[in-house]
């Protein structure tokens, strides 16, 4: 036996039945589709959700998004720290004399020269700031966030209408 001899058994395969060719033998008039009614039809549109409005319709259709992850800075420049009277730096320190907003981290920029030795604490630093800081003999301290060092908890108006 080889392949081209291999076919079905006899009577196991049965022919396509083809509805509404006329009044004669079964599926006729209307061809097994019942009597009117959406299943009756063959017009329906590709997405038709029964009426409720479809989900290409409810979906917001803004471009981009916004990240809830994000981390947020407050700056600080050397040109500030350098009329700053006293030599510890740190964020309580600099909120105490309202240089920066009472919330949020806080990141030291390099915009300005600094000429004396000071200890900055901060979240973060440019490597400018930081060149800046310990070529004037200053020692920088980096702080960890509040949240640790994974990523921040999420934040935002989508979470908060769950």
């Amino acid at each position: 036996m080889k392949v081209h001899d291999l076919q079905p058994a006899p009577g196991s395969t049965k022919g396509r039945r083809r509805v509404g060719r006329g009044i004669g033998g079964k599926g006729g008039k209307t061809a097994g589709r019942g009597t009117k009614g959406q299943g009756a039809r063959n017009n329906i549109k590709a997405g038709f959700e029964g009426g409720q409005l479809p989900l290409a319709q409810r979906v917001p259709k803004l471009k981009g998004f916004k990240n809830p992850f994000r981390v947020e800075y407050v700056v600080v420049n050397l040109d500030t720290l350098q009329g700053f009277d006293g030599d510890d730096v740190s964020p309580e320190s600099l909120r105490a004399r309202g240089l920066v907003h009472k919330h949020g981290l806080v990141k030291v920029l390099g915009r300005g020269d600094l000429t004396r030795a000071v200890q900055v604490k901060a979240h973060a630093f440019s490597k400018s700031a930081e060149q800046a800081i310990t070529a004037a003999g200053g020692s920088v301290e980096v702080l960890p966030p509040p949240f640790g060092n994974g990523r921040p908890p999420a934040k935002g108006n989508a979470l908060t209408n769950r």
